[in-house]
C-alpha cells in the first residue's frame, strides 16, 4: 500500500454544487477502487493526499495529471504506508457560500479538519500541515498544531 500527495490548480473554480458533485463521484469511484484520503480545496487551490494499493493509486494520479481539469499538478510525496491514515474518505474547502455549508454533507471546514492522524509519519503530518496552509492559509491550522508551532 502507499500514499501520494499532490498539489494542483483548478482550471476552472469549482462552485459549492460542484464539489458536491465531486465529492459524490469521488465516494463512488473511490469506494469502488479501494482508495482513501483527503482532499483539500480553496478558492481554485486543490491538495490531495490519496492512499491505496500502488497500481491503483498511480493509476488514478496519472488520471488526475491529464485531467483537463487541472493544471500545475505536482506529486510531492509517493512512498509506501504499512496502514491508512484516511479511512474515510473526505474533502475539506472553504464553501463559496457559508450559510448553505451545513447542508453539504460529507464536507469538512478548513478549521474544523481533525488532527491528523497517529499513523502518519511525522515528515508526512508536518507536510500536510504544511498543504492545508498552502490550500487555505494560517488560519486553517487546528489550535493545537498553532500551538505546536508557536
Amino acid at each position: 500500500m502507499i500514499h501520494l500527495v499532490y498539489l494542483s490548480r483548478a482550471v476552472h473554480p469549482l462552485s459549492d454544487a460542484d464539489l458536491q458533485h465531486l465529492l459524490d463521484q469521488c465516494h463512488r469511484n473511490n469506494a469502488r477502487l479501494g482508495i482513501t484520503g483527503i482532499l483539500f480545496y480553496s478558492h481554485g487551490h486543490i491538495a490531495q493526499l490519496i492512499e491505496g494499493e500502488a497500481e491503483v493509486v498511480e493509476a488514478l494520479y496519472a488520471r488526475i495529471a491529464q485531467d483537463g481539469r487541472h493544471s500545475d499538478v505536482h506529486k510531492l510525496v509517493h512512498k509506501p504506508i504499512a496502514a491508512r491514515s484516511f479511512p474515510a474518505w473526505s474533502m475539506a474547502f472553504h464553501p463559496l457560500q457559508p450559510a448553505s455549508f451545513d447542508q453539504l454533507a460529507g464536507f469538512l471546514e478548513p478549521t474544523r479538519v481533525p488532527a491528523l492522524p497517529p499513523t502518519l509519519a511525522i515528515a508526512d503530518a508536518l507536510l500536510l500541515d504544511l498543504v492545508r496552509v498552502a490550500v487555505f492559509g494560517p488560519d486553517a491550522l487546528p489550535a493545537e498544531v498553532e500551538t505546536l508551532h508557536a
